[in-house]
């Protein structure tokens, strides 16, 4: 569905997709096997109303599903920058005139747009959430399904794991994070015991 936010002068207008993902590994591509397909890959892009010599932006690269659709759209004169800080994402990269690959958090959105000599874009499209490839690949620490390190960072060029932080921050600011972000709202639930941190958690 479309959303229409006012994000300052390069966004004002302009169409936000945000688009909901479910896995099915059996419809996988095989240059993505190990990211899903979306399932609302037509209608999400369809719904972009693109033109060929337009200006776009996929902010969450990862398979790169939307992007090729997208860029299957465009002709002369037209442009897609798609986002993404997961160094597995890198993988997919397409090899495209019209396409240019940004490594970074979308959060710098604005700052890339300029980077670039783009003042306007026509579309942005947010597949929002963590991938299936997350969950499914033991090494990121996303899923209880593995005994794998807790890892659980969408940029594993950052610093900190989610085993440092739990490790090293005080319980407070623990229960702060699980507030605000895990959405465990009864604090009273919250307790980390002096023996479950000699033992660390890994």
């Amino acid at each position: 569905f479309c959303l229409s936010r006012g994000l300052g002068d390069v966004y004002k207008r302009q169409k936000i997709f945000v688009v909901t993902k479910i896995s099915y590994k059996q419809q996988m591509m095989k240059e993505e096997t190990t990211y899903h397909i979306p399932v609302l890959l037509m209608p999400s892009v369809d719904a972009m109303n693109i033109r060929p010599d337009g200006t776009y932006v996929d902010v969450t690269f990862g398979g790169g599903g939307h992007s090729r659709e997208i860029l299957s759209r465009l002709e002369d004169g037209g442009r897609l920058l798609s986002f993404d800080q997961d160094e597995d994402a890198e993988r997919n990269i397409v090899n495209n005139p019209h396409f240019t690959f940004v490594r970074s958090n979308f959060r710098y959105l604005h700052n890339f747009l300029r980077y670039h000599g783009i003042e306007k874009v026509d579309a942005i499209l947010a597949d929002l959430g963590v991938s299936s490839h997350h969950f499914d690949d033991s090494e990121r620490g996303f899923s209880f399904r593995f005994d794998g390190a807790l890892d659980m960072r969408m940029n594993k060029r950052a610093g900190l794991t989610a085993a440092d932080i739990v490790n090293t921050y005080e319980e407070e600011k623990l229960a702060d994070i699980f507030y605000l972000y895990g959405e465990l709202k009864n604090l009273s639930l919250i307790h980390i015991s002096e023996p479950t941190r000699q033992a660390e958690i890994s």
